[in-house]
């Protein structure tokens, strides 16, 4: 086999983030994918349709790539140059913190299976992970590099990527080399020419991916904020909100109000980084993680203020439309639609769930209607996270906070 870098990668996890630098990888390397679902393996091995990408399977059939999948430890880690660490890191809500859990695992597979290999982690971690395990694994050359990757355009942002961080131990000669090298690759992989490329160290790389997406999530509950002030007093939201995005130190991009942030980062990365100013003052974190409650009870209270106006003689049936945390998504981890039901199921409604992704009739309880007209004639309100055309024949039944039909 002829592949120009002449590496062997390993890229551990088969969510969004891996799929993307996997993909993007592969085209000058044979990369080798792992996973412990068996149908996320077979979903690549067989179809060459991942479960988590619908631009990753469009390129898988368009083009030659180097990439497979297994679930085998040893069939991944073997022969592998570079190990890239990409499984998930879910927030733990008792412990305030992170669940490495797989991270770790993976780290102590690589340990026994491919000791001299570069591990890259893209899992989104703790600050101070990757150096509390390079004292647990003093053999292994750990790099953290940052992940900033949008839903539904993981692949995109790879190949164009706003700048690329690798956060290390430069004092390591070798290690610096090595990491030189794989920044050569991805660049070479990219689309982008003129990639700003930064090292620092691996605490410090943390906190950017940290600070980042907390600051995305302040921009979010800022206009939200804006929304619920100008909804509670009968003002145009979107004429206040084009006003103020005229000013270039604000601009016109991230204002779109919604009922919360959600998915699978921000949510998560908000609370983690609020976690780890224990001890060190603040008051910015923990609104921002407050907002986002405070913009969900707002909204569900209006909605349920919609129902009680319409004075129905039965019972007021709700319907949600899309579970989805934005529009051209097939995510629905921790989408904010989802708070606003928890937040209505404890009235007398009937709430009823139209989402073509489910393939069930039941959902936690709520039916399931994937007829949207049977689903529209049924429901009194409508509540829509994200406007669609598919709702203009019953504009009048719609509670939405979806100003410019964006995410």
């Amino acid at each position: 086999m002829s592949i120009r870098s002449g590496k062997v990668i390993t890229v551990v996890g088969m969510g969004y983030v891996g799929l993307g630098i996997a993909t993007m990888l592969s085209q000058h390397s044979y990369v080798c994918m792992l996973d412990i679902d068996k149908q996320r393996v077979d979903s690549l091995t067989k179809h060459r349709s991942p479960i988590e990408d619908k631009d990753v399977s469009n390129w898988l059939k368009q083009k030659a790539l180097h990439l497979e999948a297994t679930d085998s430890e040893t069939k991944a880690y073997s022969t592998a140059d570079i190990v890239i660490i990409a499984t998930p890191t879910n927030y733990d809500s008792d412990k305030n913190y992170f669940d490495t859990s797989s991270v770790e695992q993976s780290l102590g597979n690589v340990a026994q299976l491919c000791p001299n290999a570069l591990v890259v982690i893209k899992s989104t971690v703790p600050v101070g992970f990757t150096e509390r395990m390079r004292t647990k694994y003093p053999k292994l050359k750990l790099v953290f590099s940052s992940e900033f990757l949008r839903e539904t355009k993981a692949l995109y942002d790879n190949l164009y990527p706003s700048r690329i961080i690798f956060g290390f131990d430069q004092s390591d000669t070798d290690l610096k080399s090595q990491v030189e090298h794989f920044a050569d690759l991805l660049r070479n992989s990219a689309h982008k020419r003129d990639i700003p490329i930064i090292f620092m160290t691996s605490t410090e790389a943390e906190a950017v991916k940290l600070f980042a997406n907390t600051y995305l999530a302040m921009r979010i509950s800022f206009f939200n904020e804006l929304d619920t002030y100008a909804y509670s007093n009968n003002l145009d939201s979107k004429s206040i909100i084009e006003g103020v995005g005229l000013d270039p130190r604000i601009g016109d991009y991230y204002n779109n109000p919604s009922f919360g942030y959600g998915g699978y980062c921000l949510p998560k990365d908000t609370k983690q980084l609020l976690s780890n100013f224990d001890n060190i003052p603040q008051d910015l974190i923990q609104a921002i993680v407050s907002s986002n409650d405070t913009r969900k009870d707002y909204i569900a209270n209006k909605i349920i203020e919609r129902v009680k106006s319409l004075r129905l003689s039965q019972q007021p049936v709700i319907g949600i439309y899309r579970l989805t945390m934005k529009s051209n998504s097939d995510n629905f981890r921790d989408s904010s639609i989802q708070g606003i039901i928890r937040r209505l199921n404890g009235y007398r409604f009937r709430i009823i769930i139209f989402e073509p992704q489910l393939r069930t009739e039941m959902w936690h309880n709520f039916e399931v209607i994937n007829e949207f007209e049977e689903f529209a004639s049924q429901s009194h309100v409508i509540v829509a996270n994200r406007y669609s055309s598919q709702l203009d024949s019953v504009e009048d039944k719609i509670f939405t906070r979806d100003i410019f039909y964006r995410d």
